[in-house]
């Protein structure tokens, strides 16, 4: 029975061998679990680029993972002992400390933005997110465990964007931000004045779109109509656009000078637009008012290159008057020979006399049209009939001075668009000038005016002499105002017309000296588009 017994105790003795090194294999297989899941815990720790890090109660580092090199310059078991406390911003510490209200805290989860000192002194913006751990019985702090990551180039960004936002809303400018269905849903203050909305600091979503204005509201219906056809489509397309449109102000619409943009990038919301208007309503009177000035100066002009043409005037009316009179005189004559004569013998004397006066009544209209004050009105225009009158205009000079005046245009040129009016007293003003510097000098007996096609909505005009010349010290100065090649001259004849030909969207130029001497200008005009070819 006692060796029954005992191989009953060795059977259990072995069993619960056997049950003790289960127990011990499958605890060596935990731990290598353990070990094996601590070690991934601990690459993911070292991979991540945010610094891990767990303190004791008092701020000192109990951990710090591989992040601490690139973000402070510390080995991480350089921190390990090192309070965190010690590497705050004072600042930032006072506000940790004190629980500031820009510190996130609920139970035992706070999230801070601060300022934490690197091993070389600068220090790093760091959003740190930490969570307490605590002693389920007694409620003791055991450790803080914090993630933390560098925020500079975000927290640079925005404050970026807020001194932008800020200037925004400081322009005078009317900023509009307006979405994919023409709402409006943000304007600046210098918007918000001229458009007569209320200013809100944050509105809440069904605010902003209880009140937000339509583009209809902002533009006037000219400028709804471009924004629509073609502004819009153009930003879609090239992704901005500018322009003059007008906005409706409270006591009129307003001119603005326009530049919309779409939003594009990562965050950007689709169809979403910035319009920057700048109120041009000055820059627009003040260019009126030049115009005004300019039209009076050229009016002036006018006035003075008629008084340089009296005799021209006086030869003109002289001319049908003088054969008014030889008409009337011979119609007298016949009925003081034979009173009772028949009626019809007098009807070529009166046919001559109603020409003449057609005649005289066509060269007033002219002389009136030419002193006439008016503004610059550019359209299609025949150059050929523009030149003819011009050279009626100085002719009398001509024959007077003993001057030649060859003008000769080919048939085939397009119209151009100028004002005639603008263009003719352009012309006189370069052919006077032409033959005043033709008059004393020997040889200079002619005066040329040619035109020809430059290009293909381009006709250029060029007036020649044989005089003087320009000198070169004189080129660059010529259409400079009240400068004058002759002591009794203005000097603002060459500025006028200068300026005349750029109102008309065209230029006057001095052309390069010749070989030849004498002085040409040169004026260019834009040509009528001509026929399309037709199809074939």
């Amino acid at each position: 029975m006692a060796n029954a017994g005992d191989r009953g105790e060795t059977e259990r003795l072995r069993a619960r061998c056997l049950a003790l090194e289960a127990e011990k294999a499958a605890l060596e297989e935990q731990n290598a679990a353990l070990d094996a899941e601590k070690r991934h815990y601990q690459w993911l720790a070292d991979s991540t680029t945010d610094l891990i890090s767990r303190h004791a109660r008092d701020g000192t580092f109990l951990f710090a993972s591989a992040a601490a090199r690139d973000l402070l310059g510390y080995a991480p078991e350089e921190l390990i002992g090192v309070s965190a406390y010690d590497l705050f911003h004072p600042a930032d510490l006072e506000e940790l400390l004190t629980k500031s209200p820009r510190i996130y805290y609920h139970d035992g989860f706070y999230q801070q933005t601060y300022r934490f000192r690197a091993k070389d002194g600068h220090y790093v913006w760091f959003e740190t997110t930490s969570r307490t751990r605590r002693d389920p019985a007694t409620g003791e702090l055991l450790d803080v465990l914090c993630v933390s990551r560098d925020v500079g180039r975000r927290l640079e960004a925005e404050a970026h964007r807020e001194r932008l936002a800020r200037v925004v809303e400081s322009t005078t400018d009317y900023v509009l931000f307006l979405d994919g269905e023409e709402r409006i849903f943000t304007a600046n203050e210098a918007a918000r004045r001229l458009l007569a909305r209320p200013g809100r600091d944050r509105p809440s979503r069904n605010q902003r779109e209880e009140e937000a204005l339509r583009l209809e509201q902002a533009y006037t219906p000219e400028s709804l109509a471009v924004l629509r056809e073609v502004v819009l489509p153009a930003v879609a397309r090239y992704g901005s656009w500018s322009g003059e449109l007008a906005m409706c102000g409270p006591r009129g619409p307003v001119p603005v000078l326009s530049v919309v943009m779409a939003h594009r990038g990562p965050a950007a919301e689709p169809d979403h637009l910035s319009l920057i208007n700048r109120d041009i309503g000055l820059r627009k009177a003040a260019e009126a008012q030049e115009r005004r000035h300019q039209a009076q100066i050229a009016h002036a002009n006018r006035l003075a290159t008629t008084g340089e043409l009296a005799s021209n005037i006086a030869h003109e009316l002289n001319q049908p008057l003088g054969a008014i009179a030889n008409y009337a005189s011979g119609a007298l004559m016949r009925l003081e020979a034979d009173p009772t004569g028949p009626a019809g013998e007098l009807a070529v004397p009166l046919e001559r006399i109603s020409e003449q006066v057609q005649r005289l009544a066509e060269r007033l209209r002219h002389i009136r049209t030419f002193v006439r004050k008016g503004q610059t009105r550019p359209r299609p225009v025949a150059l050929e009939e523009v030149v003819k009158a011009a050279c009626r205009l100085c002719d009398w000079q001509f024959r007077q001075a003993g001057i030649a005046l060859d003008a000769a245009l080919p048939e085939s040129l397009p119209r151009v668009q100028a004002d005639p009016v603008a263009l003719e007293q352009v012309l006189v003003n370069l052919l006077l000038n032409a033959l005043e510097a033709s008059r004393p000098h020997p040889g200079a007996d002619r005066v040329t005016l040619s035109a020809r096609q430059s290009g293909p909505r381009e006709v250029r005009f060029t007036i020649s002499d044989r005089g003087p010349g320009v000198p070169e010290a004189e080129r660059e100065r010529i259409f400079a105002p009240f400068h004058s090649g002759r002591p009794e001259g203005l000097g603002m004849g060459l500025a006028i017309s200068h300026s005349l030909m750029e109102a008309m969207g065209g230029r006057l130029v001095l052309a390069p000296a010749g070989g030849s001497g004498g002085a040409t200008f040169a004026g260019t005009l834009l040509a009528e588009p001509g026929p399309l070819p037709s199809a074939r």
